[in-house]
């Protein structure tokens, strides 16, 4: 029998997360809840994001306030029963509070450099479970941290790869003249070390035309493919954002820059600007990013198209979009034959995995499911 008190605790969204602030209760006290229901809005130091509850029953307690502060494991709320007592609710939550979050957590992996070819490129690894593993890659000018709302949770059933690409995140900064290609075989190489003979891939952006140039020339390494408004697909594509990210050397210009990326541009954090400016500053960066443009672009438009591989995909494919996307037009995934899932997010914009990460991750999930029957 399931237990009449449910705890609604701080998440851990990302290795790097200690704490989180309580930005608003979408529910109030009293209110019913249902599993899937968007309760608590809360901000890290990444991203503001939305915590769903799987638990079904009336919120009994706000523990933790609006504009508060908690750490990761701290209980927030309280769902329960209408015919649980006061007196019950009063003592579960005044025993939970005493104890100490921070007891007895494990370490958190650290993301480690794994040998390809010549170079290097910087893999995080979570899980173990059964099934094939999963892949995740970013895209243009990012890192790992693309993937920290949904790594934990796919890395629940089973291993996951988040990897940086060449001349990204923590990898060595590289000749990444070659564009797409060179990057794919980076990725295979990587794979081919971490003994990942056979994925299930999740490309965003830059890191779906990765994807997809995969199962044009390496079917046979892929279970599945899941595309995040993916790029490689048709032409069009936001020159200004492109062009932006590699020459931006101000806060101010890397703000507005990383704004264009979300349906709601208050999303981008200062840790979030910091990070890209970082990584903007090491030597070699910004020639790499304008070489990468240079092998990408074809004057203002994209240079080639995969949107053939969607025609007749090798393998099974989920293609998710926000329909508020400044970078690639949602529109692309227009034409597409009934074997390709497509699923769009309203009021998202190039970062659904981001903007609405629960559903996504739900999406990912079933698509691995059935992709290995």
């Amino acid at each position: 029998m399931a237990a009449r008190i449910e705890m609604i605790t701080m998440p851990k969204w990302g290795m790097t997360m200690t704490e989180g602030k309580v930005a608003s209760w979408r529910i109030g006290e009293g209110g019913d809840v249902a599993p899937g229901a968007e309760i608590i809005e809360i901000e890290t130091t990444k991203i503001t994001n939305v915590l769903e509850t799987p638990s079904r029953g009336v919120l009994r307690r706000q523990v933790v306030a609006t504009g508060e502060t908690a750490a990761v494991g701290a209980l927030l709320g309280v769902v329960a029963d209408s015919s649980v007592p006061e007196a019950e609710i009063e003592a579960f939550v005044a025993e939970h509070s005493r104890r100490a979050v921070e007891q007895a957590e494990p370490s958190a992996p650290a993301a480690r450099l794994v040998k390809v070819g010549a170079s290097d490129l910087n893999v995080l690894s979570m899980g173990q479970g059964r099934g094939l593993p999963v892949v995740l890659v970013h895209g243009f000018g990012g890192s790992l941290d693309s993937w920290l709302f949904n790594q934990p949770a796919l890395a629940e059933q089973r291993t996951v790869h988040a990897i940086d690409l060449p001349a990204h995140g923590g990898s060595p900064i590289t000749d990444v003249s070659g564009g797409v290609p060179v990057l794919a075989r980076a990725v295979l190489a990587a794979l081919d070390t971490l003994g990942a003979t056979k994925v299930h891939f999740v490309g965003h952006s830059l890191g779906g035309a990765v994807g997809l140039f995969i199962a044009r020339t390496a079917p046979a390494r892929l279970a599945s493919l899941t595309l995040i408004a993916p790029g490689g697909v048709d032409p069009e594509i936001n020159l200004d954002y492109l062009r932006g990210f590699a020459t931006a050397d101000s806060r101010k210009s890397m703000k507005d820059v990383l704004g264009l990326l979300f349906g709601d541009a208050d999303k981008v954090s200062r840790d979030m600007v910091d990070a890209s400016l970082r990584y903007k500053r090491q030597d070699g960066a910004p020639e790499a990013l304008q070489a990468l443009l240079g092998a990408m672009l074809d004057g203002d438009r994209q240079r080639g198209s995969l949107r053939n591989v969607l025609m007749t995909p090798p393998v099974p494919i989920l293609l998710i979009w926000g329909t508020q996307d400044r970078i690639i037009p949602v529109a692309q995934a227009q034409g597409l034959p009934a074997a390709v899932a497509v699923r769009l997010f309203d009021g998202a914009g190039h970062m659904p995995q981001m903007e609405a990460a629960a559903e996504v991750n739900r999406l990912i999930g079933d698509h691995i499911q059935a992709s290995e029957g």
